[in-house]
């Protein structure tokens, strides 16, 4: 083992030590310059070769492994909770929710139906529209039992992929196949899975709403083509004015077709709750396949569910592969399971069957099981097992369920609740539209462009109106960029450094090497210089270059250094400069056209890719959170961490930068960022290197200067782009605006002594 004395450490050597060098000892109390961190960080980490960038692997899709690991505590679940919820909640683009305007509801067509078995000897179905935006129709039927006496629950009931599965009926060789593998009962009754649901939860005594998934039977605003088999991005509408979904515009302002079905789920809730025989504290959702997947995530956001009910649906495997049952931001670090935990402690119930919940009983399950019991509350979760039955929502599921509720919800009936046969509607008799109650148009694209518009001018104001104070930006705006960031300085990770290459040049000593993220298995290539007289000061300086931003063509001679990073060292200032992900996960890529790693569907949606990894720019943003955990949180006895430590960002990094600021805290003293008057939303490609889901919808980067306006110095700006909140920071002097005459000598002057 080669022994490095501290003069060798600290570059009065020939000697280099090799990537993975082994220090066994660092001396002299003397030795107190940024250098002995750095290098006693190699004998701390035990020398231990940093693994391949674990980012740098082929990225996740929706077909990955999704495991939940119960935290020890409910503290701590709740904690974790919270975080998962907003994700969810800003992913379906409701962090804020869109003003919930009237729904403005019409029930016609009631039809009356006798029935022994039915509260009061019959219940009725009702045919009901109502808009969940303004001009935006939910569409489905309504079951109501003939007599209610005081209030009695109510039932969401959202369905699956079966093309008009709320009006099509099955063929009889159909429904006897099911019946011969025990998954139906009824000749009759078994043409409609869905018809039986809400006919059986009527008799029970509930009121039942089934509405129609978008693209499916009367809801045709937006086509079923687009809706579930989109594949190609479409030019004309992918504009900066009268753009449509799955367009960059439209993901940077997270609009989806996700977001869209779960809004339709949470103002469905609000059209149950609005009838005056529904109980408030007893009100369901149940769903099976996509429609399992509405149910999981309106339990997640929406506290006034009592009981859920998701089926073929939750699982570690795969999450759901129709493009709306995806979206960006959305199971980044979490999944189904977890989803599903969101719900505990309240009565929840799922199953299995022969896809991909087939492994849920051992595992997924049993960490929900802990989770509950963690919570008090073991008895209220349940799988019932059915690998024999293929991927549906049968009659014996259907019992499970209706037997689950019955518990639950007190009905007193006898236990196990059975269906009875019964006499389906024909799709004419339940489709809402008709001469009197015409349908509105079909797959228009002028409608889908205003409904977008629409929306995002709604919630533009909104986040406007947060981000106009301190309050409002440490409530809405902050939180949302870490979500959409990914993380936080407080979780950035424990770093250890890694030496690959050392010299000393006069009185610089130059060091190159990797800082490895050991917590999330990453690594940021990194270029160290420092001076003897060091001030415990330091620099991050990052710019579209990289490492060569310190030092020009590789050349470690002070003269060919940058004037402004010479006159740091002069001073006392250390720099350090990094080559960040997205630069490097283009390399991987070797792209001409310079664009980030997709997943292998073909299909040209954001969601499938940034719904389960980071983007390229927070993961660049993330290799600044572990630059400043290693300069913030490095122990070596003896020795002082920095005692101020201040970012530049230029070109690329700049937005990048700003970004890291938001979630970064106190761990930044002073920032300088050159933006170049760089906007997301110019960006006409969601594949583009810089580009970040969600970034317009949060006021672009205005709102990440506003998220971070202190101690701020900005070049390529002007007042009037600016949010008030910024302005106001400007003058009062803790945000600056520069001309950028003085280059960026100034600029490196402001971070260090805090003046030109």
């Amino acid at each position: 083992m080669k022994r490095f004395t501290p003069a060798a450490l600290l570059g009065h050597s020939s000697q280099r030590p090799s990537h993975c060098a082994t220090v066994e000892h660092v001396a002299s109390a003397a030795m107190t310059c940024l250098g002995v961190i750095l290098l006693a960080t190699v004998a701390i980490s035990g020398g231990q070769c940093s693994a391949e960038d674990a980012r740098l692997s082929p990225p996740k899709d929706l077909d990955g492994y999704f495991p939940f690991h119960p935290p020890q505590s409910a503290d701590a679940w709740k904690l974790r909770a919270d975080e998962v919820r907003r994700r969810v909640l800003v992913s379906q683009g409701l962090w804020p929710a869109p003003t919930k305007t009237d729904l403005n509801a019409v029930i016609h067509g009631t039809i009356e139906i006798a029935d022994d078995h039915a509260p009061g000897g019959g219940y009725s179905i009702s045919k009901v529209y109502f808009e969940s935006l303004p001009g935006f129709f939910v569409t489905g039927n309504l079951y109501r039992p003939k007599a209610v006496t005081g209030k009695v629950p109510g039932v969401l009931f959202s369905h699956g992929h079966r093309k008009d599965a709320r009006l099509a009926l099955e063929s009889p060789d159909a429904i006897r196949r099911e019946i011969a593998s025990g998954a139906e009962r009824f000749e009759r009754g078994g043409a409609s899975l869905y018809q039986s649901m809400c006919v059986q939860l009527a008799r029970m005594g509930c009121v039942v709403w089934q509405w129609d998934m978008l693209g499916d039977s009367d809801s045709r605003q937006l086509s079923r083509e687009l809706v579930h088999g989109f594949a190609k991005q479409r030019p004309e509408m992918n504009r900066r004015e009268g753009w449509g979904l799955f367009s960059p515009q439209a993901e940077s302002r997270l609009q989806s077709v996700m977001g869209l079905q779960t809004w339709n789920s949470i103002r469905s809730l609000d059209f149950l709750l609005s009838l005056p025989e529904v109980d408030p504290a007893r009100i369901a959702m149940t769903g099976s396949s996509g429609g399992g997947t509405q149910t999981m995530l309106l339990a997640a956001v929406d506290d006034r569910l009592a009981l859920s009910y998701p089926v073929v649906m939750v699982s570690t495997s795969m999450q759901g592969g129709c493009t709306c049952e995806n979206a960006s931001l959305l199971r980044i670090g979490s999944g189904n399971v977890e989803f599903a935990a969101l719900f505990a402690p309240k009565p929840q119930g799922m199953n299995t069957a022969d896809d991909w919940t087939r492994e849920m009983a051992t595992k997924g399950f049993p960490d929900l099981e802990r989770l509950y019991a963690l919570l008090g509350a073991k008895d209220r979760v349940t799988l019932l097992r059915g690998e024999h039955f293929p991927h549906n929502y049968n009659a014996v599921t259907r019992s499970a369920f209706q037997t689950f509720l019955n518990r639950q919800f007190r009905l007193g009936l006898e236990e196990p609740v059975i269906e009875r046969d019964f006499e389906p509607m024909p799709p004419e008799r339940l489709s809402v539209w008709d001469a009197s109650h015409p349908a509105p148009p079909a797959a228009d694209p002028d409608f889908e462009r205003k409904l977008l518009a629409d929306l995002d001018h709604t919630i533009e104001t909104t986040v406007r109106e947060a981000a106009a104070t301190q309050d409002g930006v440490d409530r809405l705006l902050r939180p949302a960029f870490e979500t959409l960031i990914g993380r936080s300085f407080t979780s950035a990770g424990v770093v250890a450094w890694n030496l690959s290459d050392k010299e000393r040049v006069g009185d610089v000593v130059r060091m190159r090497g990797t800082l490895e993220n050991t917590t999330y298995g990453e690594e940021v290539p990194v270029e160290w210089l420092y001076p003897s007289n060091w001030n415990e000061q330091v620099v991050v300086w990052l710019d579209s270059s990289g490492r060569r931003a310190v030092i020009e063509q590789g050349d470690t001679a002070p003269s060919r250094m940058p004037g402004e990073i010479r006159s740091l060292l002069a001073g006392g200032t250390a720099v350090v400069a990094a080559d960040l992900f997205h630069a490097r996960e283009l390399e991987v890529v070797g792209s001409e056209t310079a664009r980030q790693r997709t997943v292998k569907n073909p299909r040209e949606f954001a969601g499938y890719t940034f719904g389960y990894n980071d983007p390229a720019i927070a993961r660049s943003a993330q290799d600044v959170l572990t630059i400043l955990a290693f300069l913030r949180n490095t122990e070596v006895p003896g020795h002082p961490r920095p005692s101020h430590v201040a970012v530049a960002g230029f070109g690329e990094a700049a937005p990048i930068v700003l970004a890291a600021r938001t979630v970064a805290g106190p761990s930044i003293d002073r920032v300088a960022v050159d933006t170049g008057g760089f906007r997301f939303e110019s960006l006409d490609d969601w594949r583009h290197p810089l580009f970040l889901p969600g970034a317009v919808r949060y006021l672009d980067i205005p709102g990440l200067i506003a998220a971070g306006a202190s101690r701020l110095r900005l070049v390529g700006e002007n007042a009037e782009s600016l949010l008030p909140l910024t302005r106001s920071a400007i003058a009062t002097g803790a945000v600056a605006l520069d001309d950028g005459a003085g280059g960026r000598d100034a600029l490196a002057a402001w971070l260090v002594h805090g003046t030109k």
